[in-house]
């Protein structure tokens, strides 16, 4: 495989510059005007056209990776085109059927290109297919392949680069959470897509479900009154955690069909340790973001939309067993909002690592906490049911006044096709979302309480707490 030269590959392709895809189907449709082709190239019913579908290339196909994959190909409008990963094939990748064991599955470019043709095989009368190219550097696929759109499930490093090299060619995106890995890519990444018209979405799939609806319609039916406390939390890391408080100082030899280098990306360079991948790579400051980067975005996500929340005015934390190289075991950090039209100032209070608040007084002795609590001046919802218990059979379910999602992954393809923005768009919520996340990994190192002027980018109490906003790249490395 070539080279790519990293420091012309985040260029901008001026409209009209290359013949594309679909410029080049135009061009030729009346040249196979009177062949005779078989209903599923046509389309009609039950099937798509090969020429109206919406294509894409899946880049990070570990465990995660592949779900989404998967879950993109049984779309009959989508066809996934290319997949790309730094790994050719390897084992360890966390799986999602946990009866396999967290991290049992086998993962990598091979076998999602096996996955992908298999798939698409099955849909052939000659059950054979042949159609999905794979790729070790996401630059390469950019350059090579006409897709419509990339789905990016890459370690949380990765994201920014990678969706900002896809933008910048004007390419509809859908990273996983968290956006990005410090709070400057963040906002870096939602200008360029509101600037590139592209449809976005982020990967947390609960802001779809029917209790984020109803949850949202509580409060907008004013159930338990006006709030101004929202308290969160999450249990202990699903992964396992590393016993280190340093690099480690061996140098293994790096897996056949791993490009190490391209892993690293924009990190400091280091050598090769298991510790760091295929997935416990969210320990670490360089490559992950903590529990707030990898649950936040999923948790707070609904608590956003309901309470409106915008850029927090000050965010602290407090964190058990913090040390420069790894995320702590658990964190505590509190946000304060300002009024939001006719509602009033409020504070997010989130906790993780197995911390979390007390326990409400007003839930019965049987009854189990939820991970989301509201408090306003009439009573208490947690998760999208009120407490006590007597109180939500005799109120019942709030009036519905939001829309219904058609389903996380099919509101992206939508917005890619010309439809509808996605709820949980890079633009009109999730970049707010998670910065607000990546402030909060900002005073977890920090230690102290930070005043934010979210519109002006700025730190406004403690000039040092401002480099933190962001990292430096590798040589060679750039938005």
């Amino acid at each position: 495989m070539s080279k790519i030269d990293s420091s012309k590959t985040n260029v901008p392709i001026p409209n009209g510059s290359e013949m594309s895809r679909r410029k080049f189907l135009g061009k030729t449709a009346a040249l196979t005007a009177l062949t005779i082709v078989p209903r599923h190239v046509l389309g009609g019913p039950g099937h798509v056209a090969p020429s109206q579908k919406t294509t894409i290339a899946c880049i990070g196909v570990g465990g995660q990776g592949t779900q989404n994959m998967m879950t993109f190909a049984e779309f009959p409008e989508v066809q996934v085109t290319a997949v790309c990963d730094v790994n050719r094939e390897g084992v360890g990748y966390q799986s999602w059927n946990w009866s396999q064991g967290k991290a049992r599955q086998t993962c990598g470019r091979e076998p999602a290109r096996r996955a992908v043709d298999e798939h698409y095989a099955k849909q052939q009368p000659s059950g054979k297919y042949r159609g999905c190219k794979a790729y070790n550097d996401y630059r390469e696929l950019l350059e090579k392949e006409d897709v419509d759109g990339v789905m990016i499930a890459t370690p949380d490093h990765m994201h920014a680069v990678i969706a900002m090299a896809a933008i910048k060619r004007r390419k509809h995106v859908y990273c996983e959470k968290p956006l990005a890995h410090t709070v400057f890519e963040t906002r870096q990444i939602t200008e360029a897509a509101r600037k590139a018209g592209v449809a976005t979405q982020l990967g947390n799939q609960g802001q779809a479900d029917e209790s984020a609806r109803v949850v949202q319609e509580f409060i907008l039916d004013g159930a338990i009154g006006t709030v101004r406390e929202v308290q969160v939390y999450t249990g202990p890391r699903f992964w396992k955690f590393t016993p280190w408080e340093e690099r480690p100082k061996e140098t293994l030899p790096v897996p056949d069909g791993l490009d190490w280098d391209l892993w690293l990306g924009p990190a400091p360079q280091r050598p090769y340790h298991p510790e760091y991948c295929p997935w416990t790579w969210r320990n670490w400051w360089d490559f992950g973001t903590g529990l707030i980067g990898d649950l936040g975005c999923h948790k707070l996500s609904t608590v956003f939309k309901a309470m409106k929340f915008g850029h927090p005015i000050s965010i602290e934390a407090s964190a058990a067993k913090l040390n420069p190289e790894t995320h702590p075991l658990g964190v505590i950090a509190r946000l304060e909002f300002p009024a939001r039209g006719d509602m009033p100032p409020a504070t997010l209070t989130w906790y993780d690592g197995g911390l979390k608040p007390f326990r409400p007084p007003e839930l019965e002795p049987s009854q189990s906490m939820g991970d989301i609590i509201y408090t306003g001046d009439k009573g208490k919802l947690m998760g999208h049911r009120l407490i006590p218990e007597s109180k939500q059979k005799a109120y019942g379910k709030p009036p519905k006044k939001l829309p219904r999602s058609p389903g996380h992954y099919k509101e992206w393809v939508i917005a890619c096709r010309g439809g509808e923005p996605a709820g949980s768009n890079f633009v009109d919520h999730s970049g707010l979302l998670t910065e607000a996340c990546m402030l909060i990994n900002v005073a977890v190192r920090a230690q102290k309480k930070l005043l934010w002027d979210g519109p002006n980018f700025k730190i406004t109490n403690d000039k040092e707490a401002n480099k933190l906003l962001h990292r430096e790249y590798r040589q060679g490395w750039s938005l």
